[in-house]
């Protein structure tokens, strides 16, 4: 068997990637077999690694300005710390990995608060030191980024159940706030591309459709297990 993936679906918000990492956990048990992967969401809602996680986006700590991209991407990295021996040791025992957003979520939402791209730059690689030097926590071996348009994204957030750890809303600090929204997008196209992440995009705009027509479900899951099949035969 050839060495399994360490693999994270990320995306800009209500880009389906809860839905598309679903899609790819059943298609790996289908093709590879029963057991062959693992899967793993983050944030960590409900654990005790992610009640800070929790707090910061019920906004306990202020806003996510007055909390900063430094401060913010710790609470989310020791999360990620907390689930790091649970990575490796699936990967050790020949299952793929299977993440619904990893350290990517904060180099798209944290990053867009910086304009300075020097700065910017600055801050990513002391997120790349943090997590992946100096605690060690699995590097992917790829990421899928899933895109739709933040007027797109606000539509169908509007439209979905209230989240449990919010206590009755149904955004976070992030996701209410569509300056932020816009920022982290164009930070997320920013680090996409600096890091040769793939780039799915979710709801193309069109001559027929100038403002964007989301794709299903389906057609979405095909182009990301084509992605994955090529790294796999890569190998």
């Amino acid at each position: 068997m050839k060495k399994p993936l360490h693999i994270v679906i990320e995306g800009t918000d209500g880009s389906g990637k809860a839905t598309q990492v679903k899609y790819l956990t059943e298609r790996f048990e289908k093709e590879i077999g029963e057991g062959s992967v693992f899967k793993i969401d983050f944030p960590r809602y409900g654990t005790p690694s992610c009640y800070f996680v929790e707090k910061y986006l019920h906004g306990g700590f202020g806003t996510a300005e007055e909390v900063g991209p430094y401060a913010g991407s710790i609470l989310y990295a020791v999360d990620r710390f907390d689930n790091s021996a649970l990575i490796r040791q699936h990967l050790s025992e020949g299952r793929h990995v299977v993440c619904d957003r990893f350290t990517s979520a904060n180099m798209g939402h944290q990053a867009g608060k910086i304009s300075d791209m020097v700065e910017r730059d600055k801050y990513l690689e002391w997120l790349d030191y943090t997590e992946f030097e100096l605690m060690k926590i699995p590097r992917p071996d790829m990421i899928i980024f899933l895109y739709v348009d933040p007027e797109i994204n606000q539509r169908l957030m509007d439209s979905r159940e209230d989240k449990d750890y919010l206590k009755g809303k149904k955004k976070d600090i992030h996701e209410a706030d569509m300056e932020h929204m816009k920022k982290a997008s164009d930070a997320f196209h920013y680090v996409a591309k600096k890091y040769n992440w793939i780039t799915i995009d979710c709801a193309p705009k069109t001559a027929e459709n100038p403002e964007g027509a989301l794709l299903s479900r389906e057609e979405i899951h095909e182009m990301v297990w084509k992605e994955i099949t090529k790294k796999i035969e890569a190998m």
